[in-house]
Order: C-alpha cells, then structure tokens, then sequence
C-alpha cells in the first residue's frame, strides 16, 4: 500500500493532487502546528477579469498562542462566506462547468464549520470525488501517533500499514530514509509537474485553486491532472 501525507489546504491547487493521485491512502496533518503567518490552510487563489482573486477565511488566532490545525477554528464575525460565495459566481458565470458545482459551492459556504480542518477536509474530499481520484483520507489527530519528526513518517507508515511511502523529491531531505529502509519502508520520490490547462481572463496564471480548473474543464480535469 502506497500511503502519503499532506497539509488541510483551503481549496488547494491541482499540484495537490498529483501526489494524492499516486497515493492508496493519505494521512492529513491536522495535528502539527498552525503557521503564525499567511498559510495556504486559510487562503488560496482564483481568477477574475482583473487576474488574480484571494479567498481568505478567517480564523480565531487572539489569545490563543500555538494551536494544532485541528484546533483552530472558523471566525464567522464577519460575511465572508456570502461574499466568496458572490465572488466566485461573479467570475466564472461563464465558466462551461460552473453550474455542476455550484450547488456544492452554495452548500459549503451556507454551513458553519467550526473548525477549519473540517471545512477544508470536506473541500478535498468533494474535489477528489470530481478529479476521480480514490485514494483513503485519514487525519493524523484520529491515528494517537504522539511521535514527532524526524520519526512521524515511519510511525504513520507502520500505523497504517504502507509498505510505500510517496513525498516530492523535494521533501527528502527532511525525512528519516534509513529508518525508513531499516522498517521495510519504501520511499518514493517524485517531481511534480505544472498542471497547464484553458483558462477564462486573459494569460494563464499557474497554481490557482483547483476549482478553476473544474469549473473551466469539467470531466477532462482528471486527464489534465494526471497527463504525462
């Protein structure tokens, strides 16, 4: 079983998915800890008729020192979910396959997720449904690993069971191989590529949330996503 992991992004980019395409099973970090700064777990990028469109959702950071991911919660002081919603059927009205997810879109920004991990899991969740991919998403605060790295990734492979573990050649460095190799734990590593698809609005902007690129291409994402 091929297993790997990955952060709770808020709408992630297709890059996201090219590990998860690859992957059985894929443990979500929900119980590391929450960036100080800007994250990608609170924001992610679209694109109107003046180029880039940021979509933020708020979160309860006062006071409340270092949190887990798994522990921050959704700030619903202000209307934000009503004007992302107004916001995206703005700017891709026109879109040939905006209508399909437009009631997922209405649905998710009507709830009130307490907790963001929630939020974005089930954003995942209903964009690998629609880039057909079917591998197993599991949060790391549900396994009761209190392991930390540079050993977390051996312990979540033998946790689940992964006689291979799949990360961005990139993150190598960063993880214990010998102790990999001594459990019997194949590493694989791999260069993602840059997913290049139509786009509405003018010149192509790399990595924008994944919906544009269902909105725009529809069925044919997948084949997008996954061409060589």
């Amino acid at each position: 079983m091929i297993v790997s992991t990955c952060q709770p992004y808020f709408a992630p980019y297709p890059g996201f998915f090219s590990k998860i395409v690859r992957s059985d099973t894929v443990v979500v970090m929900d119980a590391v800890q929450f960036p100080r700064g800007t994250t990608w777990l609170t924001r992610n990028r679209f694109k109107g008729h003046q180029g880039t469109l940021w979509m933020t959702v708020p979160v309860w950071k006062k006071g409340r020192g270092f949190q887990r991911i798994c522990d921050v919660d959704i700030c619903y002081d202000e209307q934000w979910a009503r004007k992302h919603l107004t916001s995206l059927k703005t700017v891709y009205k026109h879109a040939p396959f905006f209508g399909d997810h437009e009631p997922f879109l209405e649905d998710i920004f009507s709830k009130k997720f307490e907790r963001l991990v929630d939020l974005n899991k089930a954003i995942i969740g209903y964009l690998m449904k629609h880039l057909d991919i079917s591998a197993t998403l599991l949060l790391l605060s549900d396994l009761a690993i209190e392991t930390k790295e540079s050993l977390l990734t051996v312990e979540i492979c033998k946790k689940v069971g992964a006689s291979r573990f799949m990360a961005q050649k990139s993150a190598g460095k960063f993880l214990d191989q010998e102790t990999l190799k001594k459990e019997g734990i194949e590493l694989e590593l791999f260069v993602p590529r840059s997913v290049i698809y139509p786009q509405l609005w003018g010149p192509f902007i790399p990595n924008l949330s994944s919906f544009d690129l269902l909105f725009t291409c529809g069925p044919g994402a997948r084949d997008i996503l996954t061409k060589v």
